[in-house]
């Protein structure tokens, strides 16, 4: 991991904007920085995987925290509402990982290549420890940015080989599934696309389970594996967070952003954003645009 250390660092060091984000030519890659403890960052992922190599983050997801640091690759496998902060990080010793957004069609044309790999219970996401091919592939994908003249020539057959090596590892019966439009990671993951267009429409269950081809018992019990939400929490997170990035961002008052996000009632969205934020609306902005730091905010959306 030493080599893929020192490679990512000299890429972030060059390459981050000022929320520690470092875009790179390889579709879907980038780098991540922090030279301090981050407050905490909300946003919505995409299925990724992100290799951590050095610092440390604590992320929650639904119901489930998670605690990963160096050497740690965190998979999250649906579009999901997620707070992430940055636990370990220095001047002298940055939070750095390097984060490759899964591709479902190359996921389901290996998948069908490999043969079935076996079935596992579609989980949100997951901590392991980074595999060998894993770290090698990218290591090779980082020193390739070196040479651009060769990315557009090798770069998407590193990244294929990447998800090979992730579906052939310990994350692979849980990768599989999101190339399968057939099982139940697969149908879910239309509800969610669904919801993530159309969060600030009032929700209809029935129609979410008629997406997915389920009765709405089973459709219930799959989303809430999937995500470990119910659709109502899921759309009320959707719900705030964007509100937060209109009246952060845009500068929306709070009564502006509670109705552009789907909200009747000024006082209950009020109420549900202190649940989330832990501070009203106005409190919880000022303070965000005052101090709390940016870096991963949009990380995983």
């Amino acid at each position: 991991m030493t080599a893929l250390l020192d490679a990512v660092r000299r890429h972030a060091k060059v390459h981050a904007d000022e929320s520690g984000i470092g875009r790179t030519p390889v579709p879907g890659l980038t780098t991540v920085r922090a030279t301090a403890p981050s407050g905490l960052a909300y946003a919505v992922s995409r299925p990724l995987v992100c290799l951590v190599v050095q610092g440390a983050k604590h992320v929650t997801m639904g119901a489930q925290d998670f605690m990963f640091s160096a050497g740690d690759s965190l998979l999250i496998t649906a579009d999901m509402p997620m707070t992430s902060q940055i636990t370990r990080a220095s001047e002298s010793a940055p939070y750095l990982a390097v984060v490759l957004e899964l591709d479902v069609g190359l996921v389901a044309e290996l998948a069908a290549q490999m043969g079935a790999v076996g079935v596992a219970a579609p989980v949100p996401a997951r901590i392991d420890r980074t595999e060998m091919e894993v770290a090698d592939t990218a290591l090779r994908l980082m020193l390739l940015l070196d040479r651009p003249a060769a990315v557009p020539v090798l770069g998407a057959q590193l990244v294929r080989e990447m998800h090979y090596w992730l579906l052939t590892g310990r994350h692979g019966t849980t990768i599989q599934q999101l190339g399968w439009s057939t099982t139940p990671l697969g149908r879910v993951a239309r509800a969610i696309a669904m919801l993530r267009t159309d969060f600030a429409r009032p929700l209809r269950v029935e129609c979410l389970a008629e997406v997915s081809g389920m009765s709405l018992s089973s459709f219930y019990h799959h989303f809430r594996v999937a995500t470990s939400l119910s659709p109502l929490q899921f759309q009320k997170q959707l719900r705030l967070i964007e509100a937060r990035r209109l009246m952060t961002e845009d500068h929306m008052p709070a009564s502006r952003a509670a109705f552009a996000v789907g909200y009747e009632s000024v006082p209950q969205f009020t109420r549900e954003y202190g649940r989330m934020f832990g501070l009203p609306p106005g409190r919880h902005v000022r303070e965000a645009r005052c101090g709390e730091p940016g870096p991963l905010g949009r990380l995983f959306r």
